[in-house]
């Protein structure tokens, strides 16, 4: 059998350690320019650009232009889902100071994950679902059960559209912070628009964080039955 070299090459571009510690800031889902890419990671801005090029060269990340601007992001879901995985089995980060611990403590509560939710939020929904019968677990994936497209529709998320999109539906996403799988693939994207849409959650600015509002505690323990406050 013929070995797929190409493995090595986008290991050798994730191990380095300032493209990791770029594609984790892009793990927000959101598209950066390079000098915002190169601060938050902590590198020169001509690090950054080296780094970024060899990545979009390799198909891990995707540019968009606008005028004289160039903006970064990841190029898919999958790669995402890598870079969660690959964090999951990495030694923590040493905390050295109170800002870097409210950061982590933010970053473990509720996050995203490319596009959809992650941290104790995102794993504490998922399990909800699966509790309710809306989800039912299999080894790879979660299936929406014939209750679950009630419930899912009921809550206005497009099922149709979103099993229509050219990617996985629901599968199984490894958490990094929590050490279980989450709700990953095109309905875990629709369920964190539904959930932004409803202002139950709010992006915070320069971080991947999600921040739970008022309402969305309200309302999350009245449609998912579970209080999100407290656990």
């Amino acid at each position: 059998m013929k070995v797929h070299s190409n493995a090595a090459l986008i290991a050798s571009l994730v191990s380095e350690a300032s493209r990791a510690a770029i594609l984790t800031v892009l793990l927000d889902g959101r598209f950066h320019a390079a000098g915002e890419l190169a601060y938050m990671a902590g590198i020169q801005p001509q690090t950054a650009s080296f780094h970024l090029a060899k990545m979009v060269n390799a198909n891990v990340v995707t540019v968009q232009k606008q005028g004289r601007h160039r903006y970064y992001g990841i190029q898919s879901p999958e790669v995402a889902d890598v870079m969660e995985s690959l964090l999951s089995i990495a030694p923590p980060v040493e905390i050295k100071s109170l800002k870097q611990s409210s950061e982590d403590k933010a970053l473990r509560l509720a996050r995203t994950c490319y596009d959809h939710l992650a941290g104790s939020l995102g794993v504490q929904l998922t399990n909800a679902l699966l509790t309710m019968g809306v989800l039912h677990e299999e080894k790879d994936n979660f299936i929406v059960t014939e209750q679950g497209k009630i419930f899912l529709t009921n809550f206005e998320i497009d099922l149709e559209s979103s099993m229509k999109k050219r990617r996985s539906f629901s599968h199984k996403c490894l958490d990094w912070s929590e050490r279980r799988h989450h709700l990953a693939g095109a309905l875990g994207n629709a369920l964190l628009e539904r959930l932004l849409q409803l202002n139950w959650v709010k992006r915070m600015p320069k971080t991947r964080a999600i921040q739970i509002t008022p309402e969305g505690l309200i309302g999350l323990r009245e449609v998912f039955l579970y209080d999100f406050e407290n656990n």
